[in-house]
């Protein structure tokens, strides 16, 4: 099995709790939603679907507002930490058929690696954006992607994933992304 992300028509790339009550207190929180905004422009751009969480938003506030406007719909409310304990997100993923779930978001030993396992479960391939997903602190987020790769996850740098999409500068949309590429190098 090739451990390269297939297909744009076989992704889905799930955004997790990536709200600005918790970006405040995550290492490196402004480069994890900066690097999480790219791909999702990388992902409207090249037509994969985009999915977003927010945990407790009457508590903890909705999606950090600069990614708002990538979304094609509203990010789906939950309490449980698994994205895959909220039925509706369930729901529409299942809907869409992708085998492949690219994960991005907040925290990386809890909310992503719960839901990166419980795809798992269901047997999604998944791959985590290493740059784009973070903890409170570098203990915590190293433990996750360790936990995450030994259960056989795919770990790439959200530009790896940009350009497996891609595949080739033959792309018809490969301009349009070098320059999304460009504006967040």
């Amino acid at each position: 099995m090739s451990l390269l992300i297939p297909t744009c028509s076989e992704s889905v790339l799930i955004v997790v709790d990536v709200q600005p009550s918790f970006l405040k207190a995550i290492a490196g929180g402004e480069s994890i939603r900066r690097r999480t905004e790219f791909l999702m422009r990388i992902a409207g751009l090249l037509g994969v679907p985009v999915l977003a969480t927010v945990q407790n938003s009457s508590r903890m506030g909705g999606i950090e507002p600069a990614l708002e406007p990538m979304l094609t719909e509203p990010a789906f409310e939950k309490m449980a930490f698994s994205c895959m304990g909220c039925a509706p997100f369930v729901s529409r993923l299942s809907g869409l058929e992708r085998k492949w779930a690219i994960l991005v978001g907040i925290e990386t030993h809890i909310c992503v690696s719960q839901t990166a396992h419980h795809l798992i479960d269901q047997e999604f391939e998944v791959a985590i954006g290493i740059d784009a997903v973070g903890a409170r602190t570098a203990d915590r987020h190293e433990s996750g992607i360790a936990r995450l790769r030994d259960v056989g996850t795919t770990v790439a740098h959200t530009e790896a994933i940009a350009y497996e999409w891609l595949h080739s500068a033959e792309h018809p949309r490969f301009r349009e992304a070098l320059e999304v590429v460009k504006a967040f190098a």
